[in-house]
């Protein structure tokens, strides 16, 4: 029996989902594989300088862009920044914000749990990474001149993002998720339209040789998941 390549729906074209079937025993061996490979993922602090090509990087935002959406909008933008006199007015407008929140926003129980992890108001990374992308919320859109809100924004762009970080890792880059907040200065350097929103940013590179990261545990299966059968 043949099957259509592509049929239409509500008067939209949709393509026939071709997929490659898996055995049980290789499901089971690939989603196990998947997992051990992303448990080796770990924030990384100390960047060395080594060079990374544009074209990686390019692959990296495109793989993040495969990631689904509220209707399909789509709604980020990210931008990457290698220029070195960037990403220094970058890190001094994020430190300034952060001393902020070390001294007045965070309590003394935030700053606790944040203590094992090493971190303080120095962000040196934004400068020592090769890379920084700055992912954007796209709030809404401008048509004909006239305003569209998009849908999901923050479930999308953070579907997008966690795709992203993955497709680092797969490149054999690291990365750490930073969220100076509030993050305006950023919309501000780079220049970016009233509809986008800071969201994220991330330095990406190859870890410093030695880099040291804290000795954690992730959660257990059990402590993160409910099954119901």
């Amino acid at each position: 029996m043949s099957v259509e390549k592509e049929i239409l729906i509500n008067g939209y074209t949709h393509v026939l989902y071709e997929s490659e079937a898996y055995t049980t025993a290789e499901s089971i061996s690939k989603s196990e594989a998947f997992y051990n490979w992303l448990e080796t993922r770990r924030s990384v602090r100390e960047y060395s300088s080594q060079p990374i090509a544009k074209s990686v990087i390019e692959n990296i935002i495109k793989s993040a862009s495969t990631a689904p959406s509220g209707a399909h909008k789509q709604p980020w933008t990210f931008c990457a920044i290698s220029n070195a006199e960037l990403k220094t007015q970058i890190r001094l407008a994020a430190e300034v914000e952060e001393r902020q929140t070390y001294s007045k926003r965070m309590s003394d129980r935030w700053k606790a749990d944040l203590a094992p992890l090493g971190t303080d108001t120095n962000k040196p990374f934004i400068e020592d990474a090769p890379w920084v992308i700055v992912a954007f919320k796209r709030v809404y859109e401008h048509e004909d001149n006239v305003k569209h809100n998009n849908y999901y924004v923050n479930e999308s762009i953070g579907i997008a993002c966690g795709m992203l970080i993955s497709a680092i890792h797969n490149a054999g880059l690291v990365t750490l998720t930073h969220t100076p907040s509030p993050m305006n200065f950023l919309s501000k350097l780079l220049d970016r339209p009233s509809n986008e929103r800071a969201f994220l940013l991330l330095p990406i590179g190859y870890p410093k040789q030695p880099a040291y990261v804290p000795d954690l545990q992730r959660k257990t299966l059990d402590e993160v998941a409910v099954f119901y059968e």
